[in-house]
């Protein structure tokens, strides 16, 4: 019984850290939690409602993904979150898309009926998307998540639970740096949108290479562009 008990208690542990973490992650990734913002734990243990043994925790798996660093001042060290960089940038994003492309592969080996459904679906969420670009205002936050989904799309439809689970491990590092200058990138979203239509034709032409080099050139693509912004925004969070 007693043995129960302590089982129980240690899975409600588990839930918190996984929950802290989750919740510390949103907000570093969606800025509400600006790089190079220094971390206390009582204050974070007090802005979500936990205890501070979750939030070390969490803080820990952070570090560990690289949304937090550390600093040394005197014999403390101290976290703040990872500051946003052009080479870091330039490294996730084409991590993640070396992942996409061999999903959108994959996706161009389904059977016909399933990449019909997955191209109709592609091709609309792509005509959304050149259609809020167009629009005489933009809204960055909706370019960012029809963006988003159109890609998810085809992750989804032909990747495994091996590549998902990296997927969303990497993903949302990536994520940080789309959300914080996305506004800079809305003039150039027609050219996704172009690199995006070859993605779409690969798929459903059943071409797997073709399929790839689409994704892999989308993504080197973005990478470069989102150099060019941030040399001339300016990085963020850096000492």
């Amino acid at each position: 019984m007693k043995d129960g008990k302590q089982a129980v208690k240690g899975s409600a542990r588990g839930d918190r850290v996984v929950e802290t973490y989750t919740r510390l992650r949103e907000l570093i990734v969606r800025g509400r939690l600006a790089p190079g913002t220094r971390i206390i734990e009582t204050d974070v243990a007090d802005r979500l409602g936990v205890s501070r043994t979750p939030v070390r925790s969490a803080l820990q798996r952070l570090q560990q993904e690289g949304y937090i660093v550390t600093s040394s001042t005197g014999q403390r060290a101290r976290p703040s979150v990872a500051p946003l960089t052009k080479e870091d940038a330039t490294e996730l994003l084409q991590i993640v898309g070396e992942m996409e492309a061999l999903a959108a592969r994959w996706c161009a080996e389904l059977p016909t009926g399933e990449r019909r459904d997955l191209v109709r679906d592609l091709r609309g969420l792509n005509q959304d998307l050149s259609d809020e670009a167009h629009s005489p205002r933009p809204d960055a936050n909706r370019i960012f998540d029809l963006d988003d989904a159109f890609h998810r799309r085809y992750v989804e439809g032909g990747g495994g639970a091996r590549l998902l689970g990296l997927h969303d491990a990497i993903k949302p590092q990536a994520e940080r740096y789309i959300r914080v200058y996305v506004s800079a990138l809305v003039d150039q979203i027609h050219t996704s949108v172009e690199e995006h239509a070859h993605i779409v034709a690969g798929i459903e032409r059943g071409h797997a290479d073709e399929a790839q080099r689409a994704v892999q050139t989308n993504w080197r693509n973005a990478a470069q562009r989102l150099s060019q912004v941030i040399d001339t925004v300016g990085e963020r969070g850096s000492w």
